[in-house]
C-alpha cells in the first residue's frame, strides 16, 4: 500500500475510489488490518497534541507530547476490582495468581483494563465489563464468562479449547485474536475475528456452531447469527482508550455513550438524533466533553445532575 494514500485516507482526505482501494486492502488479511491500525494510533496521537474545540475552557487545556501518549498508551486506566477473599483494588497491568479460585474482574465506567491469564492469554476490557475466570486452567477446556465487551489474544492450545461465555452466546478458539461485545444490559450481541478462527455456539440449540474467518464479525439478529466482513476497523481503538465514530446517527451515539459511561441521557430536542457524527474521543475525557464537541455542530443544551447521574440534552 502506498504511505501516501494510507495517510490521506487515515486524515479523511481520499476519494471515494481511494477509500474503496484502502478498504479492500485492509479487508486482504490481519497483516494489513494491523498495519493500518498502527498508522492509525500514530496519527491519533500526533491530533492529541493540538488545542482542544475553542469551547472549551482555557484553564481546562491540556498538551500532550508523543512520549507522553506512548507513555499513557502503555498503561491501564483503570481500577481493577479483583474478587478473591474479599475486594482489593489495583492499576496497571495484573496477571492473574496460578490458583484454582475464580475471580471477577470489574472495569468502571470510562475506564479499561488489561490482563493476562494463567495460559498467557491477553485480554483488553472495555468500559463497565466483567470478566469471571480461574486462577488456572485444568481440564479439557480454558473457559472464561463474560459480560461487557473484551478483545482476546488466545494463547494457542490444541488440546485446551478456550471458550469465552456470554448471556447470548458462546465464542469457541484454540488460538487467535477477536473482538466479544455482549453486554447483558444491551440487546446488542457481536464478535469480530482479526486473526485465526472461531466458532460461535448457540446454548441450548442443536445446530452447529457458526465459523468465522480472519475480518469477518457475526451479530446475533433475534436468535439468528448473521455473518459479515469488518466494516469497523476504527472501532478496535477502544483497546488504546479511544471512542471511534464512524457516520453514526446522533441517537445511537447517545446510547454508546450511557452505555460506557454508565450514565443516564435523556433527550428533549428529538431533532437531533437523526443527525450523523463521525469522530474520535479519548474515553477519559469523559461524556461531557463528548457532547460539549457534539454540539459544535447540533443546536442543543444540556444540564447534567450530579445526585441522579441523569443528562437532560434541550
Amino acid at each position: 500500500m502506498n504511505p501516501e494514500l494510507l495517510q490521506k485516507y487515515i486524515a479523511g482526505n481520499a476519494t471515494e475510489a481511494e477509500k474503496q482501494r484502502v478498504t479492500e486492502w485492509i479487508q486482504e488479511n490481519p497483516e494489513n488490518m494491523r498495519e493500518y491500525m498502527a498508522q492509525r494510533k500514530l496519527h491519533d496521537m500526533a491530533l492529541w497534541r493540538t488545542e482542544p474545540v475553542a469551547e472549551e475552557n482555557s484553564r481546562e487545556r491540556k498538551h500532550f507530547s508523543l512520549r507522553g501518549v506512548c507513555m499513557e498508551a502503555a498503561k491501564i486506566a483503570a481500577v481493577l476490582a479483583i474478587v478473591l477473599l474479599g475486594t482489593h483494588y489495583w492499576t496497571g497491568k495484573h496477571q492473574v495468581p496460578e490458583d484454582k479460585t475464580w475471580q471477577s474482574i470489574y472495569v468502571p465506567a470510562g475506564q479499561r483494563a488489561e490482563l493476562m491469564l494463567a495460559d498467557g492469554t491477553k485480554v483488553w476490557l472495555n468500559s463497565r465489563s466483567t470478566l469471571t475466570f480461574p486462577g488456572s486452567f485444568k481440564g479439557n477446556i480454558r473457559n472464561v464468562k463474560l459480560d461487557g465487551e473484551g478483545y482476546f489474544a488466545v494463547t494457542k492450545n490444541v488440546e485446551q479449547p478456550f471458550i469465552v461465555e456470554t448471556n447470548k452466546c458462546n465464542v469457541k478458539v484454540l488460538g487467535t485474536e477477536f473482538n466479544v461485545m455482549a453486554y447483558a444490559a444491551d440487546s446488542v450481541w457481536e464478535t469480530s475475528l482479526l486473526e485465526g478462527a472461531v466458532e460461535i455456539l448457540v446454548p441450548g440449540s442443536n445446530n452447529s456452531g457458526m465459523r468465522l474467518e480472519p475480518n469477518m464479525m457475526a451479530s446475533l439478529k433475534g436468535n439468528r447469527l448473521v455473518k459479515g466482513r469488518i466494516k469497523e476497523v476504527d472501532y478496535f481503538l477502544w483497546r488504546e482508550g479511544l471512542l471511534c465514530f464512524n457516520d453514526i446517527s446522533v441517537r445511537d451515539m447517545i446510547e454508546k455513550l450511557k452505555l460506557y459511561y454508565g450514565v443516564d441521557i435523556v433527550v428533549n430536542n428529538t431533532r437531533i438524533l437523526k443527525n450523523r457524527y463521525t469522530g474520535k474521543f479519548r474515553t477519559k475525557d469523559g461524556v461531557e466533553h463528548v457532547l460539549k464537541v457534539l454540539r459544535l455542530n447540533n443546536k442543543f443544551t444540556y444540564t447534567k445532575d450530579d445526585e441522579t447521574n441523569v443528562i437532560t440534552i434541550n
